[in-house]
């Protein structure tokens, strides 16, 4: 099969997660090459893949001769090639997709930085700081509004790239602060995304790894 995705150790690439998500979604076949971004061989598995790929970085799909090194370009391409399932038809909904997909991709990072990915399969996990559980409220407060204005059961109706952009966000976040009684929308569109056979097989798989802990994560 010419159409590789080059992903990440399941428990700790929250981004590949999400290429991988979408390209799920849409029913499109690839092969999957996993590579092992753990220290201290990541550095020398990423520099392989930097051979190929200007960032050095995963994910990366490769299709034929095409390399697109972006999670959220692979969202992007994920979509095309299903049919554009994944974003909705009306130009201001699609839009509304986009911002969303756009947030997760650029600022949401910063959100609850040592809250990391990997800290989710953490067997003893910590509580929220003040800080944290701040910008999780925000977040929440955003998320419920939209699924309000959307009447659901996902962000802008239908399942959408913006919906899969926010999986690995969600359970970085739910892991560590399981009640969401003030969100019941959010609660419940977490709940419909985690029964969702593709995010099953990830986490089943991730759940099988040995954590990856990371020095800052009490701090």
């Amino acid at each position: 099969m010419s159409r590789i995705l080059y992903s990440g150790t399941k428990n700790a690439s929250s981004w590949a997660f999400r290429a991988w998500l979408a390209l799920k979604e849409q029913g499109i076949e690839f092969q999957e090459r996993v590579v092992d971004i753990r220290r201290p061989q990541r550095f020398d598995n990423l520099a392989r893949v930097a051979e190929f790929s200007p960032p050095g970085a995963v994910p990366v799909l490769v299709d034929g001769d095409a390399v697109i090194y972006d999670s959220l370009a692979i969202m992007e391409y994920a979509n095309d090639l299903g049919g554009g399932s994944l974003l909705p038809a009306d130009m201001k909904l699609r839009a509304q997709a986009r911002s969303l997909v756009a947030w997760q991709h650029s600022g949401l990072s910063n959100l609850c930085p040592r809250l990391s990915f990997e800290s989710s399969f953490y067997p003893d996990r910590r509580a929220m700081s003040p800080g944290e559980a701040a910008d999780t409220k925000r977040l929440f407060d955003v998320l419920e509004t939209t699924l309000l204005r959307s009447g659901g059961p996902f962000l802008v109706g239908d399942l959408s790239l913006a919906d899969l952009a926010f999986v690995p966000t969600l359970i970085r976040i739910m892991s560590h602060a399981p009640n969401a009684d003030e969100w019941p929308l959010t609660e419940a569109w977490y709940k419909l995304l985690m029964s969702r056979a593709t995010v099953q097989e990830w986490m089943e798989e991730a759940s099988r790894l040995p954590p990856v802990l990371l020095d800052d994560y009490r701090v």
